[in-house]
């Protein structure tokens, strides 16, 4: 089946984004990554997870949170990674842009987060109730989101590494206060990043499973 592949340019909280959208031909829903703190859309880790999305039918989107300029600022004062309500609006404004594309407007939106990317994706599912159908973080810290995790409504899988373990403590803080059903899957034998061999593979699985669940149909 044949799949299409575009560049294209968001707006989101008025600045512009560049991002990389995937959409197979059979797509059964579209997941949106948010990338971890002084990453990008070339995330090796993230890219490697939506291509695999790609062959399970999943549309994928893949974007900057930060334009070039700001990226520059960011590389020498490291403060705009952590800024999690700025990244937060950047997420939510990439999912009003997929709700609207014409490639994208008819498939259920997904996030997945990775470390800071996490807790932006979650603010955006709070902001989003209506459009954000799951979310699964990959070494993530949702626990960032704050106020924001009660309100999340869509369900949600938190993948961590079973060596990471102030990580591990942090998503469990932040489960606790989550009143959307929660799945919190530790990958033994896994560092933070998930560079273990194998260890990418089962979040690859894990997160391809609990997307299939939650946004076909």
């Amino acid at each position: 089946m044949a799949t299409s592949r575009t560049s294209i340019t968001l707006q989101a909280a008025g600045v512009d984004l560049e991002g990389d959208l995937i959409v197979p031909e059979a797509a059964t829903g579209i997941v949106v990554f948010a990338h971890g703190s002084g990453s990008s859309r070339f995330s090796s880790r993230n890219q490697k997870v939506a291509d695999y999305l790609s062959e399970q039918e999943l549309a994928t989107l893949l974007f900057d949170l930060l334009t070039p300029e700001e990226n520059e600022i960011d590389e020498r004062t490291r403060e705009l990674r952590f800024d999690i309500d700025l990244i937060g609006e950047r997420m939510t404004g990439a999912v009003d842009w997929v709700a609207q594309a014409a490639q994208t407007q008819e498939l259920n939106i997904g996030l997945f987060g990775a470390s800071t990317g996490a807790a932006a994706a979650l603010i955006a599912a709070a902001q989003r109730p209506d459009k954000v159908k799951a979310i699964v973080s990959r070494g993530g810290r949702p626990d960032l989101a704050g106020e924001y995790l009660p309100r999340v409504e869509a369900p949600t899988l938190l993948l961590v590494g079973g060596r990471d373990e102030q990580v591990i403590d942090l998503n469990e803080q932040a489960k606790a206060r989550m009143l959307a059903p929660c799945e919190l899957t530790i990958v033994p034998g896994a560092t933070h990043l998930f560079e273990e061999t194998g260890k990418l593979e089962e979040v690859q699985a894990h997160a391809a499973r609990w997307f299939r669940k939650h946004l076909a149909g």
